[in-house]
């Protein structure tokens, strides 16, 4: 240790604490891979796009009149899915009246089809407004809807660098389509 209390190589004072470094997650924060649409400028934007594809290549779980439910291509559990306006607008101010009452709509018709396939304990339900509060696409609004059980191992990504997922994407997304109209 060095005469000002840090130890050799900047390692800093020793406090007790353990630290788990995940390193991987730079490569998220830094931006690498993301999507290039911006919040006026939608070309890019995989949330424009997805609703060009057919259901099952966009993971598209439901269609409504002026929003969407997919599934997250990283998510958190099985089952967690975003629901997104079809109109390119990043700021949940900047919905209208009908876009907030059906991403609201289908976002309580989530909850309903996860809770009748999964049996969900509960769920995180939010929007990550803007780059610096997490939104990995802050161009294009999309509310998450991530299930919860518990028991959930959440630690895994940090320990392990590894997500349990049970069933695939396309299998959840047959699934939860499925179960739409029933819900």
């Amino acid at each position: 240790m060095n005469d000002d209390g840090a130890q050799p190589g900047g390692l800093g004072i020793p406090d007790g604490l353990e630290r788990l470094w995940t390193p991987h997650r730079m490569a998220y924060i830094k931006g690498e891979g993301k999507p290039t649409g911006t919040d006026e400028d939608p070309v890019g934007c995989p949330f424009c796009e997805m609703p060009k594809l057919g259901d099952e290549e966009g993971l598209i779980v439901a269609r409504g009149a002026l929003a969407f439910c997919v599934l997250n291509l990283y998510p958190y559990n099985s089952g967690h899915l975003m629901v997104c306006p079809y109109r390119h607008v990043a700021d949940y101010t900047d919905l209208d009246d009908a876009e907030v009452a059906e991403v609201g709509a289908m976002t309580q018709q989530a909850m309903r089809v996860i809770r009748s396939v999964s049996g969900a304990h509960g769920f995180n339900i939010g929007l990550n407004q803007g780059r610096v509060a997490g939104a990995g696409i802050a161009g294009h609004l999309h509310q998450h809807v991530v299930p919860r059980w518990g028991g959930d191992g959440n630690f895994m990504p940090i320990i392990a660098r590894t997500r349990v997922l049970p069933e695939l994407l396309t299998d959840t997304r047959d699934l939860l389509s499925g179960a739409w109209g029933s819900a």
